[in-house]
């Protein structure tokens, strides 16, 4: 496992650097870490957005956080964010692992994603860090690190959870007379409704692969699919099931915008916000960015379970320290400033995520689709992994991931996707 996992890093370094050198500006500033500027030992922290030209609250959060960590250890250390944009944070950030410059602290996703990082040793055991002082005490509790555990030992510390769910325009919906949907043909009546009225139903991204992935997950989830059986080769891609979800797929995106395919997961949200659909399918991770770049649009944000399913999609964003970090006690603190008291109320009020810790916020302060959110979760009977983050690679995550677009784009039809899944899984997931 190891070896395959440090073959996957090296593999991506010559690309990732590619990239690396087409895109300028701070966003992407990448000199080695461990440095000294001006006396202060410099400590590297890498995220997927960056942090001085972005709107999203809760990447404003995070960028609070740091300004707040280097004034309180100014002569000391300073933090110096290298940050670039989701579709291309993995390659670069395994570019820098493969070029043996990890960044000291890096954001990463639970699952396989993270796996690859805590194989090979890059990412290090956060147990004696989260022992001191009480720290681990302060989260809601160690169900949190379910995700991060390896052989008893965590490797990442969660920043908030979030759900993915359906948004949808409350104005919308009450001229088209379309009543919020419990299941799928309910979903199907709406979206026609909405159509008829003269509005686009949903706001979707393809161009950016996980997010179509997300609603192929639901779908999947519908039809009972189980992954635990996919894997160890006692149920088949191939029993109809996949098809079924593919069909549904298909059959939804009639009611996408026009640009779906090319949209990006940023450009298909903003159509949201600015009102150029009605539903939007992503996850609360989005409340930030909604509210941060269109404020006024709170008030008519509603948001519904994805119908049809008994559980939900559930994450965290996640820090890791690096292995070779020459400063692993002042970048464990660096990670222990975005779990207190400060960046969680933040997180809540602010950023519309749901706090890792047991702060107490204020819930007339938070965002109103925090409460709704909250409501998914105390309704929903489970939560469960996006698909691209709980097989049994990110390998095949991604290759799910393709396959998925594909449907959508009529590369491959539902049989096919289902029969090549099959031979995916055979060839490379059951050995």
């Amino acid at each position: 496992m190891k070896r395959k996992v440090l073959a996957t890093l090296m593999s991506t370094v010559m690309a990732a650097s590619l990239l690396f050198t087409g895109c300028g500006g701070s966003g992407s500033d990448t000199s080695s870490k461990g440095g000294s500027t001006g006396g202060e030992e410099e400590i590297t922290f890498m995220f997927w957005d960056d942090l001085n030209a972005t709107e999203d609250l809760i990447s404003l959060g995070y960028k609070d956080v740091i300004e707040r960590f280097n004034n309180d250890h100014k002569g000391k250390y300073v933090v110096k964010p290298i940050t670039t944009n989701l579709e291309e944070y993995y390659s670069k950030l395994n570019a820098l692992v493969a070029s043996e410059d990890t960044p000291d602290v890096f954001i990463v996703s639970p699952g396989p994603q993270l796996t690859d990082y805590v194989a090979p040793g890059v990412a290090a055991p956060l147990d004696d860090y989260l022992a001191k002082d009480g720290w681990k005490d302060t989260f809601t509790s160690d169900a949190v690190f379910s995700q991060m555990t390896y052989d008893g030992k965590i490797y990442a510390v969660p920043l908030n959870t979030a759900a993915a769910c359906c948004f949808y325009n409350t104005e919308m919906f009450e001229k088209a007379g379309a009543k919020v949907p419990t299941n799928w043909n309910e979903m199907l009546d709406a979206c026609e409704k909405l159509k008829a009225a003269g509005y686009t139903p949903i706001s979707i991204s393809a161009g950016t692969a996980w997010c179509l992935s997300m609603v192929a997950g639901y779908l999947c989830e519908a039809e009972g699919v189980d992954l635990a059986k996919l894997a160890d080769g006692s149920a088949s891609w191939e029993d109809g099931k996949l098809e079924s979800a593919a069909n549904k797929l298909l059959e939804l995106s009639k009611y996408f915008q026009e640009t779906a395919s090319g949209d990006t997961n940023d450009v298909a949200t903003a159509g949201f916000y600015n009102e150029e659909a009605a539903i939007l399918i992503q996850g609360s991770w989005a409340i930030a960015q909604m509210n941060g770049s269109n404020p006024a649009f709170e008030d008519k944000c509603g948001v519904f379970q994805f119908p049809g399913v008994d559980r939900i999609i559930a994450k965290s964003d996640s820090l890791c320290l690096s292995s070779t970090s020459k400063h692993p006690e002042a970048a464990a603190e660096l990670i222990k400033y975005f779990t207190d008291d400060a960046a969680q109320k933040y997180t809540a009020e602010v950023g519309g995520k749901i706090p890792v810790t047991k702060v107490e916020y204020d819930k007339d302060k938070a965002p109103a689709q925090l409460a709704y959110v909250m409501d998914v979760f105390a309704n929903a009977k489970g939560t469960f992994g996006f698909y691209n983050e709980s097989l049994p690679t990110t390998e095949t995550g991604s290759h799910f991931d393709d396959t998925m677009v594909a449907v959508f784009l009529g590369d491959l039809s539902p049989a096919d996707a289902a029969k090549d899944m099959e031979e995916y899984y055979k060839e490379n997931c059951r050995k």
